[in-house]
């Protein structure tokens, strides 16, 4: 049964009944909650929560408020499992010949097996061998590689991770993408503009610098904390070279995460990279090109500010970033009153 009216129970309510969420399920509970209590806007309630229309849309067909197990994931176990149609001698054989020959593939094995016993096929050796990794009975020496992969998750950076798939992006700050992209201000010169967005508000902070390097974007973190009116929770930004070293440092010297994209990944930091194209059409294209990096920084800051504090955003429901940020603020302090 979809929701179709009324409001899905409250988190204290379920306590009451015995039924505990999981914290999956109590995120999915809460979008169900907010679109229901703003007017069923489901792009408002994506946005608020950071999820696709997609994603919500097939969560709220599948909810059910009488039935709160319907916002659990559902398991992708098959209903059957192949039963083993081999001995325990053969599997015994294969086991001591993979032992013998490490690096032999069920084609060779097979092979071999066929010798002593005809009609052992390939892919019953190859069953036989998922069987044993999978109980724990062969185990496979590491190959180089693998090797390799394992020294670097130890030397994994705890400052450097990936997002975690339920981090909360409710408010403002919680997370903040920045990236970085080069500018031709004026016949000859090259910088690198670096942007800060946040997702929830679309406050942005920008500036220019000569190169795109970890010192630089240290420079660019204190600037974008002192500038933006909320505490910022956790940064997101790509694999590039300046979001490293001095800047990795930096965010742990403040207690800040910095969640680091897959390769190839643009689409994940996608509030960022739409906000490189407004400097460019409403500053850069409309602003003479005579400048020193010191002028156009200041000139970037007056332009930050309008667009900050004047500019109306039609994803915020034509408030401005400072609008949006002071009814947030309001509502916080009604609810600490009550």
């Amino acid at each position: 049964m979809q929701i179709r009216s009324g409001k899905p129970p409250r988190t204290r309510q379920l306590a009451g009944s015995g039924w505990e969420l999981s914290r999956a399920a109590g995120l999915r509970l809460q979008w169900m909650t907010h679109y229901l209590q703003h007017g069923r806007n489901a792009a408002f309630t994506c946005r608020h929560c950071g999820i696709s229309r997609q994603t919500f849309y097939r969560w709220w067909r599948r909810s059910d408020p009488h039935n709160l197990a319907t916002l659990e994931g559902r398991s992708h176990r098959p209903h059957r499992r192949r039963q083993p149609t081999w001995s325990a001698q053969l599997a015994e054989r294969v086991l001591r010949l993979r032992r013998h020959y490490p690096r032999w593939g069920k084609d060779k094995l097979a092979v071999l097996l066929r010798r002593e016993t005809p009609g052992v096929s390939t892919s019953m050796v190859g069953r036989i061998l998922t069987d044993l990794q999978r109980r724990g009975v062969l185990v496979e020496p590491l190959r180089p590689a693998v090797l390799r992969r394992q020294r670097r998750r130890l030397r994994r950076r705890p400052w450097a991770t990936r997002k975690p798939r339920f981090w909360p992006v409710r408010q403002p700050g919680d997370r903040v993408e920045l990236d970085t992209k080069q500018v031709r201000p004026a016949r000859g010169v090259l910088l690198q503009h670096f942007s800060a967005r946040d997702v929830v508000s679309r406050w942005d902070v920008v500036q220019v610098h000569p190169q795109a390097t970890a010192q630089t974007a240290s420079q660019f973190l204190a600037a974008l904390l002192r500038r933006m009116p909320f505490p910022v929770a956790a940064l997101q930004v790509d694999g590039s070279s300046e979001f490293a070293a001095e800047f990795e440092q930096a965010c742990q010297t403040r207690g800040l995460p910095r969640f680091v994209l897959p390769p190839r990944s643009p689409k994940l930091n996608g509030h960022v990279e739409r906000a490189h194209r407004t400097p460019n059409e409403e500053f850069y294209e409309v602003t003479p090109d005579r400048w020193t990096v010191p002028e156009l920084n200041g000139q970037l800051r007056a332009w930050e500010r309008t667009y900050n504090t004047v500019r109306p955003h039609q994803a915020l429901g034509y408030l401005t970033p400072q609008q949006f940020v002071a009814q947030w603020q309001s509502q916080r302090k009604d609810l600490k009153c009550h």
